[in-house]
C-alpha cells in the first residue's frame, strides 16, 4: 500500500514524466536556447576552428575588454570548464564552473593582466559526433613574451550536431614541477597516424 501511495505521489507531482521524457527532447529544447547566441560560422565550422577560437576568445592584451558572447556561443547549455587545483597545503581537487562563473572569476583577471594562451601541440580522438582534443597549452602575459609563465594540458569534449560544433568541457591541469608535460604532449602526432 505505502508502495501505490508513492508511486501515486510521484505521478501525481510531475516526477515519473519528467524522468520518462526522450534524450532526444531534451537535446532540442537545450541547444535550441541559444538562438540568442549566434555563432560566428568560423568559429564553428570544424573542430580546429572551435579550438582555435577558444584560444582567441580568452587572450588579449592588458585592458582590452574580451569578447565574451561570442565565448558564450562556443559551448552548448550545460557546459563546463574545470580546472585541476593544487594547493601545497591541501588534497587536489577540481573546481566545477558553467560558462558565467568562468566569465565571472577568471574574466577581470584576464582583462586587467593581459593574457595570452596558445596551443602548442594536439592529440585528437573521434568517435561520430563525439570528439576528444588533448590540447597543450602555453600561457604569456604578453603575446611578444619570450617564456611563458605556464604550461598544462587542456582535455576539450566537443560535439558535432551536424550542423555546428559545440564545446562540451574543458577540463585543465597545470604543470607543476611535481607534474612536468611528457614530451609526447609537447608536439603533435604527425598527420595520418
Amino acid at each position: 500500500m505505502r508502495k501505490l501511495v508513492l508511486t501515486l505521489t510521484l505521478v501525481t507531482i510531475g516526477v515519473v514524466p519528467c524522468f520518462s521524457r526522450p534524450a532526444h527532447a531534451q537535446t532540442v529544447d537545450s541547444t535550441s536556447r541559444l538562438a540568442a547566441r549566434t555563432p560566428r560560422a568560423e568559429d564553428v565550422a570544424s573542430q580546429e576552428a572551435i579550438v582555435a577560437a577558444l584560444y582567441d576568445v580568452i587572450s588579449g592584451p592588458a585592458g582590452q575588454r574580451r569578447n565574451w558572447d561570442r565565448m558564450r556561443s562556443l559551448f552548448v547549455p550545460g557546459a563546463r570548464l574545470i580546472p585541476a587545483i593544487y594547493r601545497p597545503d591541501s588534497v587536489a581537487s577540481l573546481r566545477m564552473l558553467d560558462v558565467e562563473q568562468y566569465i565571472s572569476r577568471a574574466g577581470p583577471g584576464l582583462e586587467s593582466s593581459g593574457f595570452f594562451e596558445k596551443e602548442i601541440a594536439r592529440r585528437t580522438e573521434r568517435y561520430g559526433g563525439m570528439t576528444h582534443v588533448f590540447s597543450t597549452y602555453e600561457s604569456r602575459r604578453a603575446s611578444a613574451d619570450p617564456v611563458p609563465f605556464a604550461r598544462g594540458i587542456n582535455s576539450i569534449q566537443l560535439f558535432f550536431d551536424g550542423r555546428r560544433w559545440w564545446v562540451v568541457t574543458v577540463f585543465w591541469e597545470g604543470e607543476r614541477p611535481v607534474n612536468p608535460i611528457p614530451a609526447s604532449y609537447l608536439k603533435s602526432p604527425a598527420a595520418g597516424k
